[in-house]
């Protein structure tokens, strides 16, 4: 089957497995692991922060990064597809006491002044803002890129207002590798991020929370709190240092790989939106069949579709997908598109 459901389907390849069955390990709860150490420190650095720390999950990152930010009883804002409020069981309120409120999904196009008009004060019986959140790249709008001068503004509203602004960067990767902004630049410009290595990276599993150190060490008792607590964690982190090393550079062919998928199926009108990272979304209200029936069909042929709502598709490039599967993929999904 060719998957392009999902970056999260990727399997370590033999470089990394050799990784992860060599990496030094010990108990991480302890602070004794050295290989989550090392890669602890490494994503700090890449993004200017003092301290990171390693989550099993990308949604436990968001929470410990959200809870860090935004206080019991208190508003996050974001937009109505964020990761964080869509993908995430209610976790901000059911564990962190957070409020959400979200302004209209555009993906990555954020109206700045719009946001700065929905900060609420603490006030009479009202919920006071105290933290945004954005989504870089964001999923649900087709792995778009939220732009440098977007973010700085975002920043602007957020200092003005005393409020703390964090990152969903799960794929923050390949917004750096499709606009050539520094992981750094990003870092400097958030109070939280977390990011994935089990998506374009192609790592088996984990995420990592980062900001200061003094957020970091009360996010290690919330994720001990939330069951994160791992032992001998290295094993997973050699496989995330694996692919920070070797994957990181080579999103771009993950890039090239959708922009071609995209130009085959662009006749068809079903592609929504310019396609700028690893993803290429399917509108279908126009097309003759609805998104289930055109997975079924891909899929008897070998190809996997993801299924986001009736007449929503998503198709995703990633690690394990090269220029043969995409050209099998292509010629299945046209033919089944017409």
């Amino acid at each position: 089957m060719i998957d392009l459901r999902s970056d999260t389907v990727t399997r370590p390849t033999p470089g990394m497995r050799q990784a992860i069955a060599e990496a030094e390990v010990g108990d991480d709860v302890y602070g004794e692991d050295p290989t989550v150490n090392a890669l602890e420190a490494e994503v700090a650095a890449l993004f200017g922060h003092e301290a990171a720390l390693f989550t099993p999950t990308g949604s436990m990152a968001n929470q410990i990064a959200l809870q860090l930010v935004t206080p019991r009883g208190t508003e996050l804002l974001c937009d109505a597809d964020a990761h964080v409020v869509t993908y995430e069981t209610g976790a901000a309120a059911a564990l962190g006491g957070i409020s959400t409120r979200t302004w209209p999904a555009v993906g990555a196009t954020i109206d700045a002044e719009q946001v700065a008009a929905m900060v609420r004060p603490d006030g009479y019986h009202a919920v006071p803002t105290t933290a945004i959140a954005v989504e870089q790249t964001h999923n649900r709008g087709g792995g778009g890129v939220i732009p440098l001068a977007t973010l700085r503004e975002l920043r602007r509203i957020a200092d003005d207002a005393g409020l703390r602004l964090h990152c969903d960067g799960a794929r923050i990767w390949h917004a750096h590798v499709a606009d050539g902004v520094a992981l750094a630049e990003y870092g400097a410009l958030f109070d939280t991020l977390s990011v994935c290595l089990s998506k374009g990276l192609g790592a088996p599993v984990g995420s990592l929370v980062i900001s200061t150190s003094e957020r970091i060490a009360a996010g290690r008792v919330i994720r001990k709190r939330l069951g994160g607590g791992m032992r001998q964690a290295g094993v997973l982190a050699a496989a995330g240092r694996y692919a920070l090393k070797h994957h990181l550079g080579r999103l771009a062919d993950d890039h090239a790989r959708a922009a071609r998928l995209a130009e085959a199926l662009a006749p068809f009108g079903v592609v929504a939106g310019a396609v700028r990272t690893n993803i290429v979304p399917l509108d279908l209200t126009k097309a003759p069949y609805d998104a289930p029936t055109i997975a079924a069909a891909a899929r008897k042929e070998g190809v996997l579709v993801s299924v986001l709502g009736p007449r929503t598709a998503r198709l995703v490039t990633h690690l394990d997908l090269d220029d043969a599967a995409l050209d099998r993929a292509t010629e299945v999904l046209t033919r089944v598109l017409s």
